[in-house]
């Protein structure tokens, strides 16, 4: 989603329990029995930089990462140079390299995890996350939700065809029912709300910049989605405004879009 300010001296604890899906609602005195608030860091992460490469053999993460601001947060699969993760504020990577619970059973192909867009997160030693594992139901019924979220994520983009204008809704559709799970999205007018580069949306849908470019401009023509080049925080953002009607170009064959000039 768009970039939200968050004061820098906001409570880190404050804002896992207020903005964090993996931790909202928690009893901040609790949590912090658990995370003292002097063990919290706000670090930033630079764009374009690698923070570490998931699914290397025999290898794992000592900490789960969550973003608290800016992003998204992007992973790379090495074989075709696809993204198969796109993380916002309020989600958390990592978890699938972390040798606890589910992440035992995830394997894949070495993929990159980077930094697209600048990012403020803190990390949660494993050794803590493993005491709030056991110590919280919710948080165990959370977590378990964020490993299904990355498979549904990746059946999306393993769904989406070659016809450009179904693999671009397909990847929107993938973003709307993740965010609306972990409960960041949409805003109070009913719009989805992403900073999603066209660089971003061609490398994980496999298309290239052009034809990303002139999809946005369909949807853009059809008013299934706006493009705020405008916005304060960044030129990416696009908003999703009818995002239900968005289902018939995600089903849709080549003779079904009607916007879309080739066949």
């Amino acid at each position: 989603m768009a970039k939200k300010k968050i004061p820098d001296e906001t409570n880190i604890i404050n804002l896992l329990t207020e903005n964090s899906y993996l931790f909202k609602g928690l009893n901040q005195e609790e949590l912090s029995f658990y995370l003292p608030k002097d063990s919290l860091v706000k670090e930033k992460l630079f764009s374009n930089r690698p923070v570490f490469t998931a699914f290397l053999p025999d290898e794992s993460v000592d900490n789960l990462y969550v973003i608290l601001e800016g992003g998204p947060i992007i992973a790379r699969s090495n074989p075709l140079d696809r993204i198969i993760s796109i993380t916002y504020a309020g989600g958390c990577f990592g978890m699938r390299s972390l040798p606890f619970s589910h992440g035992f059973a995830t394997k894949s192909f070495p993929s990159l995890v980077e930094a697209y867009k600048t990012t403020y997160i803190t990390k949660i030693p494993l050794q803590s996350l493993q005491k709030i594992y056991d110590h919280f139901e919710i948080v165990r019924d959370r977590y378990t939700t964020l490993f299904e979220l990355r498979e549904k994520f990746t059946y999306h983009l393993l769904n989406c065809s070659s016809y450009p204008p179904q693999a671009v809704a397909s990847l929107l559709r993938a973003l709307i029912y993740q965010e609306r799970e972990l409960q960041s999205q949409p805003n109070e007018k009913g719009i989805y709300v992403f900073d999603l580069s066209v660089d971003v949306i061609a490398k994980a849908c496999q298309l290239n910049q052009r034809t990303v470019e002139q999809v946005l401009k369909g949807m853009q023509k059809e008013g299934l989605i706006s493009l705020d080049k405008d916005n304060e925080t960044s030129e990416d953002v696009i908003n999703i405004l009818r995002p239900e009607e968005l289902k018939e170009v995600y089903s849709a064959t080549r003779d079904k879009v009607s916007w879309w000039p080739l066949r």
